[in-house]
This record gives structure tokens, C-alpha cells and sequence, in this order.
């Protein structure tokens, strides 16, 4: 048992690294297809690629200040923290490396086989040299190093290569580096042989055309290992009054490249002198993070690896489905005007969203258009949307948040887009993100103008809503509407405080409304009445909060919470947490809403939200927790989280002594994700 986990919290980044063992842990399941599995395991590196830009980073500046940090990282020293880390996320590496070559030999018994540089036949041969010259050798990036390392980009794979020159008759070393470029796929897929399926990675290819390479050089021997560094992401805006908040953001975003190296994964089979050399040049020290790894990094290309056409070792596509009543071939806005209706995507048809904007862009009723965006798809219908609004005449505002992280370049080009098609711009307010997802319209109707809009829990981004579990609410409820215009109003006058009669809105009220509702249940429960919380997040690591709800649980509230990432509370502590119980699901789909339920004696409050309760979330950004008041609906928000409380195939116990259990059961098979599909195609055919 880890000290920590004796006392009331647990520290949020070795947290965080609990939760991404419960994603290593879906690469290794021998029930999840082979290819999913593979690309779990590019999940895996991807999301600790950002752990390390981001939170280890933090941590680091922590050390190197006077603070220890105890505080704030929940009792452990920072110095301390940063070598249980490095010990954990070694172990990890190891366990990935060991899970990687299980599937390669699953994937073999397949006939998909991976083949490396020594293994290719003379008939390969060709092919792989065409491949090479067309596609591969004019995006190659290959630098000679002398005394500096010239580029060493952040969260880049990089092929240190050793060359034994001769020059004069005598041996004399001579590196490079070659960049792995990230506009190609990172797998060759060579033409099937019978029934055979050779796949070989970028790196290999590059390794098998040293020869060409590297022809104008007479050598002995040559040497390849592959070194990745990964460096602090944290964005330092520059003081410079005469630049715009955009040429900030551009040039923050530039020298986010060349930031203070935080960790680097290499080569175990690297010489001794190569490391050195790389780590005196970048200026690795003690304080960072070094990862002993295999052949291959970046691992986290694995999340994009092809299908193969082999359907049978991937999860089945499932269709999206429709929504009662709400017809995608007829007028979408006289349907919300009638009711509300939730949208919890992929389950249903994230089209809808599309649709009421393409719709409102036409509509020559519809007067102003307002949204706020966070992180957006490549080709955004959204952007493209709002764009043909402003040119069909619509007053068209867009809160587009510039440091969403490793999408501000995106933002700042879907920015420039929309100025140019005469969109209004806010970016931000000062000190905050904004994160909250909201969408305002007015249509005028009567000679009167009336509200329509979409709040969500998720981004408006039709890519990820096909992976990602999110809720959108569509409603033409007047009061909760004028709210949603206070929000968009305090991004134009930030000096002016709102006061919000139906949302909970943070950083102003956020933290004051979820103490008085668990105190409400609390005075339930010593009254007698029945008081239960119910919480889906991503994360929750604000200790006042946490306590609050050690408070609730103490007096009697029974607290279940279904947390997919970091949880720094710990239930089940006597006489502290007995009442609360957390799962957390990791599965096909990423679970991403954030849902409040709280019993309200009888009457049940519920909220959809894009805020965790992380401190963040509660006290330097803005966001919007909406109340859903549709009886209908929030029998489905119940219906749909009590699904995902009784799963028990892919539930994990969150508990503080041994993480990431599955959830155990007598019961029948019981997985969440595929009942919740179950569920909306068994409501849509009874309301047929």
C-alpha cells in the first residue's frame, strides 16, 4: 500500500498514472480484438507523452523552486514525487514493451506480420525501394551533428546514427539525426503475399535505405537508435504590450518547441558515450525524467495503426441512432421549440448538431448566432457553418478559446477563417480558459425575438463526438437561455459579475452552489429523508470539494461516482468515506460527461456539465453546468448512469489500496457501453 494512501487524499499525478494503467491494462485484455488492443496501446503512450509536457513539468518547476510543494501535490515533496514518477512509469514502459510484443505474436498467428529491416525478401525488395524513394526519402530530415544538436524538437522521434567513417585510412565517428516525419504514416503496409499481411514501421524503411542515405560518406559501419525528448509545454506569454494576444499566443506556441527538456526515452541498446553526448547537449539533469525503452518510440502512432480490411480483429461499427421526434430531414428548430431533447453522443446521430446550425445559418428569421469553441475536428462543419451564417447576413459572435493545449496553431487558423468571413471574435478572458460549450440563437418569431441553443458536455467537434460519451442538451427554455446570454455577456464587459438564476456557472458560483447542494443532502440525511449524490466525471482532485463530500458521506449520503481519470478522493476510509463508492470505465468509447445528480429529498436535481471538480475547472476557467428539468429527460440521464454503475465487464473499483480491480459480479455479463446502445434502440422502437 502507498503511503499517501493512507491519508484523505491521493496525490493527483500518481492518480493520473493509476488511470492510465487502467488504459495499458485494455491493451493487455485478451477479450479486446487484437488491432483495438494495438491501438490502446497508442492511447497508452499518447496520453503519457502529455503527463510528462504538462504535469511532470509542473512538478518539476516545483523542485527546482524554493516551495517543496507539499501542499498542493497532497503531501508528498516535489523532489520526492518526481522519483516515484520515474519508477512508476519505467515499470509501465516495461509492462507496454512485454504487452506490444505479445500482440505482434497474437497478430502473426494472424498472418499479420510485422517485418524489421534484416527480415526483407528479395521480392519485398523493390517494392520498398519505390516506397522509399517516392514517398519517404524527400521528407526526410537528416542533420550532421558537430558540436550542438541543432533541432530536437519537442515530442519527436529522432534516429541517432553512428557512422564509422574512414577518412585518410583512419576510423573516425561521424552522427547524425534523422527526424521520423510526422506527416507520414508511421506504417508501411507492403502488398499482401497468399494470405500473408507484411506491415513494416517508417523506421525500419528508413534503416534498410542507410545505403542511399547516407552514399556520399565512405564508412565501415553504421548504427541507428531511436531517442525521443519531451519537454515543457506550459505556454509563457510574452509582456509585450505592442503584440496582438494571437502573435502571444503563435510565438509561445513556437518556443513551446525548444522548452526545458522534461524527460527523454531511448534506446536501451544506445552506447553509453552516444547518451551522453545527447543528454549534455540538451541539458538533460537530475530532476528529469530518463525512460530506458525498446527498438521504437512514440508509440503513440499506434492509435492511428490501419485496419488492414480486417474487420473481424476490430470492434464492430455501430450505427449512431436517431432521435425521437427529432427529424433530420424536417425543421429542427420547430421541434426544440416544442421540447427539450438530449443528445448523448456516439450513441446518437451527432448530426443533429450539425443540422441546427447548417439550419440557422439559412434561416432568414434567425438574427444572431453565439457559440463558444474549444477544440475543433480538421475539417470543421461547425466552423463552415457559422462561416455561411456571417455571409447570409447573420450577426455571428465566436468565443474561440486560443490556449486550448497542442490545439492553439488549429484555433488560431479557424480564427482567421471566421474574421475574414466577418465573424466576431472574443478571445478569452483575462486570467481564464474558457471551456464551457455552449450555443445561443435568436430567431425572431412575433415580432418578438426567441431563444434557441445547445449546451454541452462535450466540444463541438464531429470527429471525436463519433469516440467520445458526451450529452448535448437542445432547448428553447427561455430562463435558461437568458442565462446562457449572461455567460456570453461576461465574455464582452469581464469587469461585471452575472448572477445566474439556473446555471451554475464557474469560476463565480460554482464552488458555492455544489457546497449548498451536498449540504442540502446532508441535512437530509440527519432528518431522516433519503440523500444520495450521484457524480460522472473525469476527474476530481479539488480538496475542499472532496471534502465536503467526506462530510456527506459521514453523515449518511450515499455517494456513488463513476470517475474515468484522476480521483483524489479515496472511499471507503472508516469513519471518513464509508458511504462513497467509485468505479471507473475504460472501453471502446472514452467516457467524457460530466453529470451531477443530487436526490433533493424526493425531488431530484440533476445538471449536465462541461467542469470537473477539479480546481481548474472550479476557480480559473469558465464553464456551465445546465439543469435538466424535462421529466423524460432526466429519467434518461438516471437510466443512463445507473447502466454505466452496473457494469461489470469493463468497471474498475477505484478503492485507495489496490487500484484498478475489475469489478466483480455473479450476475450476467453486464457491459455498459454496449446496454447503453441496447437501451436508446429499445426507447426509440417503443416510441415508435
Amino acid at each position: 500500500m502507498r503511503e499517501q494512501q493512507t491519508k484523505k487524499f491521493v496525490n493527483r499525478e500518481i492518480s493520473w498514472l493509476d488511470f492510465n494503467a487502467r488504459v495499458l491494462q485494455e491493451a493487455s485484455e485478451e477479450s479486446v480484438p487484437l488491432i483495438e488492443r494495438l491501438r490502446f496501446l497508442g492511447i497508452f503512450s499518447n496520453n503519457l507523452d502529455e503527463f510528462f509536457q504538462v504535469r511532470f513539468a509542473t512538478v518539476k518547476r516545483i523542485s527546482q523552486s524554493d516551495l517543496t510543494g507539499k501542499k498542493a501535490l497532497g503531501g508528498i515533496v516535489a523532489t520526492e514525487l518526481l522519483e516515484e514518477i520515474t519508477v512508476i512509469v519505467i515499470d509501465q514502459q516495461r509492462k507496454s514493451l512485454s504487452i506490444l510484443k505479445d500482440i505482434e505474436k497474437k497478430l502473426s498467428e494472424e498472418n499479420i506480420i510485422f517485418l524489421n529491416e534484416k527480415e526483407v525478401s528479395p521480392h519485398q525488395e523493390k517494392f520498398l525501394n519505390n516506397f522509399f524513394n517516392q514517398n519517404v526519402g524527400p521528407a526526410l530530415v537528416t542533420v550532421i551533428l558537430h558540436d550542438e544538436i541543432q533541432d530536437f524538437s519537442d515530442n519527436k522521434a529522432f534516429l541517432v546514427i553512428t557512422l564509422d567513417t574512414i577518412e585518410k585510412g583512419q576510423s573516425k565517428p561521424l552522427y547524425a539525426l534523422i527526424e521520423i516525419p510526422k506527416q507520414l504514416d508511421r506504417f508501411v503496409v507492403l502488398p499482401k503475399e497468399g494470405d500473408l499481411q507484411y506491415v513494416m514501421l517508417l523506421d525500419d524503411l528508413i534503416r534498410y535505405n542507410f545505403h542511399t542515405i547516407f552514399n556520399m560518406f565512405d564508412y565501415s559501419s553504421i548504427v541507428a537508435h531511436m531517442v525521443k525528448i519531451t519537454r515543457d509545454a506550459e505556454l509563457d506569454l510574452e509582456e509585450d504590450v505592442g503584440k496582438s494576444y494571437v502573435e502571444k499566443i503563435m510565438n509561445s506556441v513556437k518556443d513551446r518547441m525548444i522548452g526545458d527538456p522534461v524527460r527523454l526515452v531511448y534506446d536501451k541498446g544506445i552506447p553509453k558515450k552516444t547518451l551522453n553526448f545527447i543528454m549534455k547537449k540538451l541539458g538533460i539533469g537530475t530532476t528529469d525524467s530518463l525512460i530506458p525503452g525498446g527498438k521504437y518510440h512514440h508509440r503513440r502512432d499506434y492509435m492511428n495503426f490501419p485496419s488492414l480490411d480486417r474487420k473481424d480483429l476490430m470492434y464492430p461499427e455501430v450505427t449512431p441512432l436517431p432521435i425521437k421526434d427529432l427529424n433530420l430531414n424536417t425543421n429542427i428548430l420547430s421541434s426544440i421549440a416544442q421540447k427539450d431533447f438530449l443528445l448523448y453522443a456516439p450513441y446518437h446521430n451527432y448530426a443533429y448538431v450539425i443540422k441546427f446550425l447548417r439550419e440557422v445559418a439559412l434561416d432568414p428569421k434567425v438574427k444572431t448566432i453565439k457559440i463558444t469553441l474549444y477544440r475543433l475536428s480538421n475539417n470543421s462543419q461547425v466552423v463552415s457553418s457559422l462561416i455561411n451564417a456571417a455571409k447570409n447576413g447573420k450577426k455571428v459572435t465566436v468565443q474561440i478559446e486560443l490556449q486550448a493545449r497542442f490545439d492553439e496553431e488549429n484555433n488560431i487558423i479557424f480564427a482567421e477563417r471566421l474574421e475574414a468571413a466577418g465573424v466576431q471574435l472574443i478571445f478569452g478572458v483575462p486570467g481564464l480558459k474558457v471551456h464551457t460549450k455552449i450555443c445561443l440563437i435568436e430567431r425572431e418569431e412575433d415580432k418578438k425575438l426567441k431563444k434557441y441553443g445547445f449546451i454541452s458536455t462535450g466540444n463541438f467537434n464531429e470527429t471525436t463526438a463519433k469516440v467520445y460519451t458526451d450529452y448535448t442538451l437542445f432547448t428553447s427554455h427561455q430562463k435558461i437561455l437568458k442565462d446562457v446570454g449572461k455567460v456570453f455577456g461576461f465574455f464582452e464587459v469581464n469587469y461585471k459579475i452575472k448572477t445566474y438564476k439556473h446555471l451554475i456557472v464557474s469560476p463565480h458560483y460554482t464552488a458555492t452552489v455544489l457546497n449548498r447542494l451536498i449540504e442540502n443532502e446532508i441535512e437530509n440525511a440527519q432528518l431522516g429523508k433519503a440523500a444520495k449524490i450521484k457524480l460522472k466525471l473525469n476527474s476530481i482532485t479539488n480538496y475542499k470539494v472532496i471534502n465536503k463530500l467526506y462530510e456527506a458521506s459521514q453523515a449518511g449520503v450515499e455517494i456513488h461516482m463513476i470517475v474515468r481519470g484522476i480521483c483524489c478522493l479515496i472511499p471507503g476510509i472508516k469513519g471518513v468515506s464509508d458511504n462513497i463508492q467509485v468505479i471507473s470505465i475504460i472501453d471502446k468509447y472514452l467516457e467524457h460527461p460530466r453529470v451531477y445528480i443530487f436526490e433533493n429529498g424526493g425531488d431530484p436535481k440533476m445538471y449536465i456539465s462541461s467542469a470537473d471538480l477539479m480546481t481548474r475547472n472550479i476557480e480559473n476557467r469558465v464553464e456551465v453546468a445546465c439543469p435538466i428539468y424535462d421529466l423524460d429527460l432526466q429519467k434518461q440521464l438516471l437510466d443512463t448512469f445507473m447502466i454505466s454503475w452496473n457494469d461489470n465487464v469493463k468497471a474498475r473499483l477505484i478503492n485507495g489500496s489496490i487500484q484498478n480491480e475489475f469489478k466483480k459480479s455473479k450476475e450476467h455479463p453486464f457491459r455498459s457501453q454496449w446496454k447503453l446502445h441496447e437501451y436508446f434502440k429499445v426507447r426509440l422502437d417503443n416510441e415508435s
